[in-house]
Protein backbone atom coordinates (compact mmCIF):
# COMPACT_ATOMS: atom_id res chain seq x y z
CA UNK A 1 0.00 0.00 0.00
CA UNK A 2 1.28 3.16 -1.06
CA UNK A 3 -0.14 6.26 0.90
CA UNK A 4 0.70 9.53 2.72
CA UNK A 5 0.29 11.46 5.72
CA UNK A 6 0.41 14.53 7.61
CA UNK A 7 1.95 13.82 11.07
CA UNK A 8 0.60 16.77 13.43
CA UNK A 9 -1.62 14.72 15.20
CA UNK A 10 -0.29 11.63 15.85
CA UNK A 11 2.36 10.25 17.58
CA UNK A 12 4.52 8.27 14.74
CA UNK A 13 3.56 6.07 12.34
CA UNK A 14 4.16 2.94 14.90
CA UNK A 15 1.55 2.23 17.24
CA UNK A 16 1.19 3.68 21.15
CA UNK A 17 -0.49 2.33 24.10
CA UNK A 18 -2.68 5.61 24.96
CA UNK A 19 -1.58 7.48 21.64
CA UNK A 20 -3.10 8.85 18.44
CA UNK A 21 -0.67 6.81 16.07
CA UNK A 22 -0.98 6.37 11.73
CA UNK A 23 -0.53 2.60 12.61
CA UNK A 24 -3.69 2.15 14.53
CA UNK A 25 -5.78 4.26 11.96
CA UNK A 26 -5.10 2.22 8.96
CA UNK A 27 -5.52 -1.14 10.83
CA UNK A 28 -8.62 -0.25 12.61
CA UNK A 29 -9.83 0.57 9.38
CA UNK A 30 -8.40 -2.05 6.89
CA UNK A 31 -10.16 -4.53 9.52
CA UNK A 32 -13.17 -2.95 9.58
CA UNK A 33 -13.40 -2.94 5.81
CA UNK A 34 -12.42 -6.45 5.29
CA UNK A 35 -14.19 -7.75 8.23
CA UNK A 36 -11.13 -9.24 9.38
CA UNK A 37 -8.39 -8.29 11.92
CA UNK A 38 -5.77 -7.49 9.65
CA UNK A 39 -2.41 -5.82 10.91
CA UNK A 40 -0.09 -3.73 8.80
CA UNK A 41 4.06 -3.38 8.89
CA UNK A 42 5.43 -0.32 7.37
CA UNK A 43 8.74 0.16 5.91
CA UNK A 44 9.97 2.22 8.92
CA UNK A 45 8.84 4.63 12.05
CA UNK A 46 8.48 8.42 11.95
CA UNK A 47 8.57 9.95 15.00
CA UNK A 48 5.68 12.10 16.01
CA UNK A 49 5.14 14.79 14.06
CA UNK A 50 6.75 13.63 10.93
CA UNK A 51 5.39 13.82 7.37
CA UNK A 52 5.20 11.31 5.15
CA UNK A 53 4.69 12.46 1.42
CA UNK A 54 5.03 8.46 0.71
CA UNK A 55 4.83 5.61 2.88
CA UNK A 56 4.84 1.88 2.13
CA UNK A 57 3.18 -0.74 4.10
CA UNK A 58 2.50 -4.48 3.56
CA UNK A 59 -0.33 -6.60 4.55
CA UNK A 60 -0.98 -10.41 4.06
CA UNK A 61 -4.73 -11.32 3.80
CA UNK A 62 -6.30 -14.61 2.06
CA UNK A 63 -9.49 -12.15 1.44
CA UNK A 64 -10.08 -11.61 -2.41
CA UNK A 65 -9.06 -7.34 -2.90
CA UNK A 66 -10.25 -5.81 -5.51
CA UNK A 67 -7.17 -2.38 -4.98
CA UNK A 68 -9.18 0.27 -6.84
CA UNK A 69 -11.96 -0.48 -4.99
CA UNK A 70 -10.37 -1.00 -1.46
CA UNK A 71 -8.79 2.26 -2.10
CA UNK A 72 -11.69 4.44 -2.57
CA UNK A 73 -12.97 2.19 0.28
CA UNK A 74 -9.72 3.40 2.94
CA UNK A 75 -9.73 6.66 1.73
CA UNK A 76 -13.88 7.59 2.07
CA UNK A 77 -13.34 6.13 5.94
CA UNK A 78 -9.46 7.12 7.15
CA UNK A 79 -8.92 10.85 8.59
CA UNK A 80 -8.59 13.53 6.45
CA UNK A 81 -4.63 13.90 7.19
CA UNK A 82 -3.83 9.75 5.42
CA UNK A 83 -4.78 9.24 2.22
CA UNK A 84 -4.00 5.98 0.28
CA UNK A 85 -2.94 6.16 -3.03
CA UNK A 86 -2.33 2.60 -4.63
CA UNK A 87 -2.58 -1.05 -3.82
CA UNK A 88 -0.54 -3.62 -5.28
CA UNK A 89 0.18 -7.66 -5.36
CA UNK A 90 3.51 -8.49 -3.65
CA UNK A 91 5.21 -11.88 -3.70
CA UNK A 92 4.67 -13.24 -0.19
CA UNK A 93 8.19 -12.91 0.64
CA UNK A 94 8.17 -9.12 -0.15
CA UNK A 95 8.72 -7.32 3.35
CA UNK A 96 8.37 -2.79 3.54
CA UNK A 97 11.09 -2.31 5.28
CA UNK A 98 13.73 -5.24 4.62
CA UNK A 99 12.91 -5.23 0.71
CA UNK A 100 13.74 -1.31 0.16
CA UNK A 101 16.75 -0.06 -1.36
CA UNK A 102 16.58 3.23 0.21
CA UNK A 103 14.95 5.85 1.88
CA UNK A 104 14.66 9.81 1.02
CA UNK A 105 14.15 12.62 3.87
CA UNK A 106 13.28 16.40 3.07
CA UNK A 107 13.54 18.67 5.85
CA UNK A 108 11.80 22.72 4.89
CA UNK A 109 12.68 25.90 6.13
CA UNK A 110 11.20 29.26 5.83
CA UNK A 111 11.96 32.40 6.53
CA UNK A 112 9.34 34.82 7.67
CA UNK A 113 6.41 34.33 9.64
CA UNK A 114 3.71 32.54 8.07
CA UNK A 115 0.42 31.16 9.67
CA UNK A 116 0.01 28.26 6.97
CA UNK A 117 3.62 27.44 7.90
CA UNK A 118 3.26 26.37 11.59
CA UNK A 119 3.82 22.68 11.11
CA UNK A 120 4.59 22.03 8.05
CA UNK A 121 7.91 23.95 7.88
CA UNK A 122 10.59 25.71 10.75
CA UNK A 123 10.90 29.01 10.60
CA UNK A 124 14.11 30.18 10.84
CA UNK A 125 14.97 34.43 11.75
CA UNK A 126 18.01 34.86 9.81
CA UNK A 127 19.99 33.17 6.62
CA UNK A 128 22.44 31.09 6.52
CA UNK A 129 25.89 30.49 5.13
CA UNK A 130 24.56 28.18 2.16
CA UNK A 131 28.07 27.64 0.79
CA UNK A 132 29.42 25.98 4.44
CA UNK A 133 26.35 23.69 4.50
CA UNK A 134 26.89 22.40 1.19
CA UNK A 135 30.54 21.89 2.13
CA UNK A 136 29.53 20.18 5.04
CA UNK A 137 26.70 17.69 3.07
CA UNK A 138 29.90 16.35 1.26
CA UNK A 139 31.32 14.61 4.56
CA UNK A 140 28.20 12.57 4.92
CA UNK A 141 28.27 11.21 1.72
CA UNK A 142 29.51 6.95 2.05
CA UNK A 143 29.45 4.56 4.49
CA UNK A 144 29.90 5.00 7.80
CA UNK A 145 29.36 5.08 11.67
CA UNK A 146 26.90 8.21 12.78
CA UNK A 147 26.19 7.37 15.71
CA UNK A 148 26.75 11.05 16.94
CA UNK A 149 23.44 11.64 15.21
CA UNK A 150 21.53 8.73 17.05
CA UNK A 151 19.54 8.61 19.23
CA UNK A 152 21.01 6.86 22.16
CA UNK A 153 19.69 4.04 23.95
CA UNK A 154 17.84 2.07 20.94
CA UNK A 155 17.62 -1.00 20.36
CA UNK A 156 19.78 -1.22 16.77
CA UNK A 157 22.66 -3.78 15.97
CA UNK A 158 25.20 -1.18 14.51
CA UNK A 159 24.72 2.39 13.69
CA UNK A 160 26.41 1.95 10.09
CA UNK A 161 24.88 3.93 7.52
CA UNK A 162 25.22 4.52 3.56
CA UNK A 163 24.42 8.09 2.64
CA UNK A 164 24.18 8.51 -1.03
CA UNK A 165 22.98 12.17 -1.65
CA UNK A 166 22.52 15.17 0.83
CA UNK A 167 21.61 18.63 -0.13
CA UNK A 168 20.77 22.46 0.45
CA UNK A 169 18.90 23.80 -1.85
CA UNK A 170 16.74 27.11 -1.86
CA UNK A 171 13.53 27.10 -3.16
CA UNK A 172 10.20 29.80 -3.56
CA UNK A 173 9.13 28.59 -0.20
CA UNK A 174 12.28 28.88 1.74
CA UNK A 175 15.20 26.10 1.67
CA UNK A 176 14.62 22.23 1.44
CA UNK A 177 17.22 19.91 3.21
CA UNK A 178 17.54 16.10 0.70
CA UNK A 179 18.84 13.50 2.43
CA UNK A 180 19.21 9.88 1.18
CA UNK A 181 20.68 6.74 2.65
CA UNK A 182 20.28 2.75 2.35
CA UNK A 183 18.47 3.01 6.20
CA UNK A 184 18.57 5.72 9.00
CA UNK A 185 18.64 5.73 12.87
CA UNK A 186 15.98 7.42 14.88
CA UNK A 187 16.05 10.99 15.25
CA UNK A 188 19.21 10.85 12.68
CA UNK A 189 17.69 13.14 10.21
CA UNK A 190 17.57 15.87 12.24
CA UNK A 191 20.25 15.67 14.45
CA UNK A 192 22.07 15.81 10.90
CA UNK A 193 19.95 19.54 10.36
CA UNK A 194 20.77 20.50 13.47
CA UNK A 195 24.20 20.46 13.24
CA UNK A 196 24.00 21.77 9.64
CA UNK A 197 22.45 24.80 11.26
CA UNK A 198 25.16 25.45 13.33
CA UNK A 199 27.58 25.35 10.64
CA UNK A 200 25.45 27.53 8.88
CA UNK A 201 25.66 30.14 11.96
CA UNK A 202 29.31 30.26 11.92
CA UNK A 203 29.12 28.28 14.99
CA UNK A 204 30.92 25.16 13.52
CA UNK A 205 32.80 24.87 10.41
CA UNK A 206 31.93 22.78 7.73
CA UNK A 207 34.48 20.43 8.54
CA UNK A 208 34.32 20.14 12.63
CA UNK A 209 31.19 17.54 10.77
CA UNK A 210 33.98 15.19 9.72
CA UNK A 211 35.28 15.41 13.17
CA UNK A 212 31.81 15.01 14.76
CA UNK A 213 31.07 11.82 12.93
CA UNK A 214 34.51 10.34 13.87
CA UNK A 215 33.83 10.81 17.46
CA UNK A 216 30.72 8.57 17.37
CA UNK A 217 29.14 10.78 20.37
CA UNK A 218 25.94 12.36 19.99
CA UNK A 219 26.82 15.24 22.79
CA UNK A 220 28.89 16.51 19.89
CA UNK A 221 26.67 17.41 17.16
CA UNK A 222 24.07 19.92 16.95
CA UNK A 223 20.51 19.92 18.54
CA UNK A 224 17.74 18.09 16.85
CA UNK A 225 15.65 20.34 14.87
CA UNK A 226 11.87 20.30 15.51
CA UNK A 227 9.87 17.26 13.98
CA UNK A 228 6.85 19.26 12.03
CA UNK A 229 9.57 20.13 9.33
CA UNK A 230 10.59 16.30 8.23
CA UNK A 231 9.11 14.55 5.80
CA UNK A 232 9.53 11.40 4.39
CA UNK A 233 9.83 11.43 0.66
CA UNK A 234 10.43 8.17 -1.10
CA UNK A 235 11.28 4.86 -0.11
CA UNK A 236 12.56 3.01 -3.16
CA UNK A 237 12.16 -0.86 -4.25
CA UNK A 238 14.35 -2.92 -7.04
CA UNK A 239 10.78 -3.97 -8.33
CA UNK A 240 8.04 -0.72 -8.01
Amino acid sequence: MQLAYNGSNYYGWQRQPAHASVQQELEEKLSMILNNPTSVLGCGRTDTGVHAKEYILHFDTTLPIDEKRLVHQLNATLPADIAVYAIYEVPTDWHARFTAIDRSYEYHFHFYKSPFKQKSSWCLKYELNHQAIQEACTYLIGKQDFTSFAKIHTDVNNHICTITEAKWEYTKEGVVFSITANRFLRNMVRAIVGTLVRIGEGKLTPSDMKDIIAQKNRSVAGQSVPAHGLYLTQIRYPDL
